[in-house]
């Protein structure tokens, strides 16, 4: 066998990065340049869409609501185009994770940017917030309580410096709040109380944890906290701090002015304007359920985080590697077999690469992941061990990963041994079936390989793609001492078989 570096298949690290968030309010973009391991922001561009407005009873993005978005991604495309896709990540938030069409609406996004396009977890927006965050203030000692209200949900975060203690993602944003509260465009007392105590319900769940964590400072970064922080600027109540004694003054004020056609004369923009009150009251919430003091604003969010995620990855310092290594830990995976059965692995997909159409990092990553975790399931149960690990690795809390890139590892996972059925790959983009039916081959081949544990070097084979095949040639001799290794292999032939995939074996 002719082995291949990896480092063959890796782009040149990019110089130039983007990222983009569409949330349930607002879609962000920022184009960045990395020099010398440094992010300089060169353009941002925001637009209202609110795309989580446009969610029917049942869960459906309307056909309105998608061309809007649409319409605000075609603006985007054209200053992303060019950007090398390895210097780029879009990401939707909790807009798309409720949409019950959101793979239609995804399809259609990335034909208008030419990048795929990804839905990232509660959990994962709050963690690439905090990085935002953290990245645009002073790195100072001691915890900080990072909030941010966007349309669809609220995520609260506790961090020191660089790495978060504490990430939750509520289920409360400023588009719910303003249509179940503030629809009509009135201000009432009984309106605002009402709110403000739904988003102290809403606070219940991790009141005790957050407060008993505790923190020396809080930071605000959304549109909401930005535009009340001006408010009590311009209306000279404070200097743009936001203080205890500062919400109960714009309660007040707020109520007493009575409606959202008033909210001008705050300064306020038009298309702030309606959602403003709602965003008050889940602050005001907040500041009351977590006893907050006060409260200072930055200009970091998650489109800065991803930013620094892209960077982190390009730099080798990738969180989805400490992920990794977490569920190893946790689940009490034994590291040496699945580095051997890694080995294995890459050494087919060194081969097989280019001709599969698997020749990108992406998909060298998901592999390699894929065989360090393959027997996490065993931590449940011997019997049916690859579907729990399956669902371990669809529904954890991955940081790093979005919902895409573990329903990816959840698949190789669950198709690495046994029956190879149809049924593993159900949901899964029809773009995507050929590669990932590919790559879960190459996992397959390589845990038979590796099947007597006894850790050993991959053997010298050869791969030859074939026609709805593949010719796998063995060094002579090989299996004379290996009969179950042969046997191992001879049975996948009729579970590939199955499938409409010859594999034929030679040498040996």
């Amino acid at each position: 066998m002719t082995a291949t570096s990896s480092a063959e298949y890796a782009p040149a690290p990019p110089d130039m990065l983007a990222a983009i968030d569409m949330g349930s309010n607002s879609f962000h973009m920022v184009v960045a340049r990395l020099v010398h391991g440094e992010i300089r922001t060169m353009e941002k561009m925001g637009e209202k869409v609110q795309l989580g407005d446009g969610l029917d009873p049942e869960n459906y993005l309307t056909e309105e609501a998608q061309e809007r978005g649409l319409a605000c991604l075609r603006r985007f495309a054209q200053r992303l185009n060019g950007t090398p896709p390895e210097g780029v990540q879009i990401v939707g938030t909790n807009a798309l994770r409720m949409a019950r069409n959101a793979g239609q609406f995804i399809a259609r996004a990335e034909e208008v940017l030419g990048y795929p396009v990804e839905i990232i977890a509660g959990r994962e927006e709050a963690r690439l917030i905090y990085l935002g965050v953290s990245h645009t203030l002073s790195d100072d000692a001691g915890r900080r309580l990072v909030i941010d209200i966007g349309g669809g949900s609220t995520e609260l975060i506790i961090g020191e410096r660089f790495e978060p203690q504490e990430l939750e993602s509520l289920h409360m944003g400023c588009v719910s709040f303003r249509n179940r509260y503030f629809a009509d465009g009135r201000i009432t007392r009984k309106q605002m109380d009402n709110a403000i105590t739904h988003a102290e319900l809403e606070l219940l769940s991790i009141r005790r944890r957050f407060r008993s964590v505790g923190w020396q400072s809080s930071v605000g970064a959304s549109g909401s906290i930005k535009a009340i922080s001006n408010v009590l600027a311009t209306l000279k109540i404070t200097d743009g701090t936001i203080t205890w004694s500062a919400m109960e003054e714009l309660r007040r004020r707020l109520v007493d002015m009575g409606s959202v056609e008033k909210l001008g004369e705050l300064g306020l923009r038009p298309d702030r304007q309606n959602i403003f009150p709602a965003g008050f009251a889940i602050l005001m919430g907040a500041f009351q359920s977590l006893n907050i003091q006060e409260m200072t604003f930055t200009d970091g969010a998650l489109r800065e985080g991803l930013l620094y995620g892209i960077a982190g990855r390009i730099q080798h310092e990738d969180v989805r590697e400490r992920s990794i290594s977490a569920l190893q830990d946790q689940y009490h995976v034994e590291q040496r077999h699945g580095a051997a059965v890694e080995a294995t692995a890459i050494a087919a997909w060194e081969q097989i690469a280019a001709p599969w159409g698997l020749d990108t990092v992406a998909d060298e990553e998901v592999l390699r992941w894929a065989c360090q975790l393959h027997e996490i399931g065993l931590a449940i149960s011997h019997s049916q061990y690859h579907k729990h690990g399956a669902y371990l690795l669809r529904y954890s809390d991955m940081a790093g990963f979005t919902q895409q890139s573990q329903r990816e590892l959840a698949v190789l996972v669950r198709g690495h041994r046994r029956k190879f059925s149809s049924s593993i790959f159900e949901g899964i983009d029809p773009g995507d079936l050929a590669r990932l039916r590919h790559l879960c081959i190459l996992v397959r081949l390589a845990v038979l390989i590796q099947h007597s544990r006894n850790l050993e070097l991959p053997p010298a084979f050869k791969l030859e793609p074939r026609e709805n095949g593949l010719l796998m040639t063995f060094p002579d001799g090989w299996f004379d001492e290996r009969p179950l290794t042969l046997a191992d292999l001879r049975n996948e032939q009729d579970y590939l078989a199955k499938q409409n995939f010859v594999l034929e074996l030679a040498g040996g």
